[in-house]
């Protein structure tokens, strides 16, 4: 479902900003090569730089060597690590990414120019949905190690945040565990989600055999909230659990977490009594799964069996 729209949009998108064109906004290059230079701004290691726009490592080479034959970027080895190399402008890249800076605005002012007021309006809110759509579904949600640097990243800011959201801060050797071996597989799993190979978001799922699951450690970045992705790491949480066989997730949280309980309870949660001492928490949820690959609210509350739980998301946007 919606592919032929979204096929059709690619290609008049792709033809009204002139990406067709090898002289893109008649600098002489293809879009590709100007938007290279456009990234590197005030300069930045290739590796970060082919992450961030997602390009197979041979062509960010012809790239950066088109540039430099130009005599507008330099590519060297980094100041204190000679396996990093850097890109930076030259003082003629810098004048270039002027001019590609009020040629940009030039055609973004000759798509607005032709249509009414109404008409701008509704084209840049559009505009504003699609990026947020679009940013969504280039992140990337996969189980990881959770020694990871990406991953203990999140689990630090994670801790954080609730040490500046609770009332009384957050000491987590007094929270119930969830350490690194008990998100390791077959105990459970973390899952990370990235953007453009950057952390932002994690969630993580301690199994019991066939007791319920409980669910953990979910946070997403600030930057990232508004995409959906803690309504998607926690279905893709519960898919994990069904597929283990567990018959139901449980998860407990904090009070002053508002916008998590409202994902939860818009997700089938149900509130429970506490099934643990977690000194941190006011409310405890449960919802009963398909194991066969689904979910559903449960009405009523399924086998709960004595287990440790970790406080749960200080943020799921």
């Amino acid at each position: 479902m919606g592919v032929v729209e979204v096929r059709r949009f690619n290609r008049l998108v792709t033809q009204r900003i002139g990406a067709l064109q090898e002289d893109y906004l008649s600098r002489g290059r293809p879009l590709g090569a100007d938007r290279v230079l456009w990234e590197i701004g005030s300069g930045c290691d290739v590796r970060s730089l082919r992450a961030r726009l997602d390009l197979d490592s041979g062509y960010l080479s012809r790239l950066l060597r088109q540039l430099e034959g130009a005599g507008l970027v330099t590519v060297e080895p980094g100041a204190t690590d000679a396996r990093v190399r850097m890109a930076r402008l030259t003082s003629a890249g810098e004048a270039e990414r002027q001019v590609l800076d009020e040629r940009s605005d030039e055609l973004a002012t000759s798509i607005l120019e032709p249509l009414s007021e109404s008409q701008r309006r509704r084209l840049v809110t559009a505009m504003d949905e699609v990026t947020r759509l679009l940013t969504a579904s280039m992140v990337r949600v996969e189980p990881v190690d959770p020694r990871l640097p990406a991953a203990q990243y999140c689990l630090n800011e994670y801790f954080a945040e609730l040490g500046r959201r609770f009332d009384h801060g957050f000491d987590r050797t007094r929270s119930i565990s969830a350490d690194n071996a008990e998100l390791t597989p077959p105990a459970g799993l973390l899952l990370l989600a990235t953007l453009c190979s950057e952390p932002i978001g994690c969630g993580a799922l301690k199994l019991h055999g066939d007791d319920p699951a409980e669910i953990k450690r979910m946070w997403v970045s600030p930057d990232a909230r508004g995409l959906g992705l803690g309504r998607r790491l926690l279905t893709e949480l519960e898919h994990a659990a069904a597929a283990h066989g567990a018959p139901a997730v449980r998860l407990e949280t904090n009070r002053t977490l508002a916008e998590a309980i409202a994902l939860y309870r818009s997700s089938g949660y149900q509130e429970v009594p506490a099934f643990n001492d977690e000194p941190y928490a006011h409310h405890w949820f449960e919802k009963h799964l398909n194991v066969r690959g689904g979910s559903r609210a449960s009405s009523h509350r399924s086998r709960i069996a004595p287990a440790n739980s970790a406080n749960h998301a200080p943020k799921a946007g």
